[in-house]
């Protein structure tokens, strides 16, 4: 799975990945977790499975769901789990996304 996060400068995000990335490693799940700045999502749409915004840029949801083009499925990471680095929560949150995506799509 390739999850990509955004958030306005990528600094608290990339802590998030980290313990997102650690977690997955605890689980054995081979999960591809990258943060980018939110001017730049439209050049990292390649591959990606899902989109997590941080609570801080949710406002641009509907550019992103633009983009995406219901392609990609997009949610909002939850300001709780975002600020106590809750990965275990934002991993499930991307898992769910992603397969109630897919139950729509068939």
């Amino acid at each position: 799975m390739n999850i990509l996060l955004t958030c306005c400068a990528g600094m608290s995000t990339s802590i998030l990945v980290e313990c997102m990335l650690q977690e997955c490693e605890k689980q054995g799940k081979k999960y591809n977790i990258k943060t980018v700045d939110q001017g730049i999502i439209e050049d990292e749409l390649q591959g990606v499975d899902v989109i997590l915004l941080g609570p801080q840029v949710r406002h641009i949801i509907k550019r992103v769901e633009k983009m995406a083009n219901g392609k990609i499925p997009i949610g909002i990471i939850k300001l709780e789990d975002y600020g106590n680095l809750d990965a275990v929560a934002v991993l499930r949150h991307a898992e769910e996304l992603i397969e109630n995506h897919k139950d729509k799509s068939i």
